[in-house]
């Protein structure tokens, strides 16, 4: 018998994303710092993060599998956060026009239980067209992505904006690398489909 699932997370991205694989989970947040530390990568910290969370239920939940995920984005090797604002988003947009952005996500499952630790980190790079101010100002105002890294969803409109993507697996960019954790799940016995 496979131990229950829990999404280390409160996103409803990622929860959107579980929900594809037909699996019974529970969602609970990880309440975990997401200050980078000194020095830090991105990959570094999307992998530190998504262990941090993973790891941040093990009490509430001592014989499950946790699946906790990260992701970081970067452009010109500096660390991109969410806009959170309208303002901020069209400073984003305008400054990734013509250009990549990386995001690295971090994946982990721990098995509560046995303390077996799972964990990679996907990169998948953005390529977007060059984006004149008044496409810019039409996205944001349909979507209004100001809580997404990048500010723009791709499982949206924001498929607009790109030339090109680039990476193993297209769940990652939305938050949860589908590919890796099936395998990861696979290992813990639990078979999907």
């Amino acid at each position: 018998m496979s131990l229950p699932l829990v999404l280390a997370s409160t996103s409803s991205f990622r929860r959107d994303l579980l929900a594809k694989l037909q699996i019974t989970f529970i969602q609970d947040s990880p309440q975990t710092d997401e200050t980078p530390l000194t020095n830090e990568t991105a990959p570094q910290l999307a992998q530190r993060l998504a262990i941090a969370k993973a790891q941040a239920l093990i009490h509430k939940y001592p014989q499950h599998l946790i699946i906790g995920s990260d992701q970081v984005a970067t452009f010109a090797g500096q660390l991109i956060g969410k806009p959170l604002t309208h303002d901020n988003a069209i400073q984003q947009l305008v400054l990734f026009s013509g250009q990549c952005v990386d995001f690295y996500t971090g994946l982990c499952v721990f098995n509560s239980q046995t303390k077996n630790t799972q964990h990679i980190v996907e990169k998948f790079s953005v390529y977007f067209r060059n984006l004149s101010h008044a496409q810019i100002e039409r996205y944001l105002r349909a979507e209004e992505p100001y809580f997404c890294a990048g500010s723009f969803k791709s499982e949206g409109l924001g498929i607009c904006l790109f030339e090109k993507l680039e990476g193993n697996d297209s769940s990652s960019l939305i938050g949860l690398p589908l590919i890796q954790l099936v395998t990861m799940l696979n290992n813990e016995g639990i078979q999907i489909p």
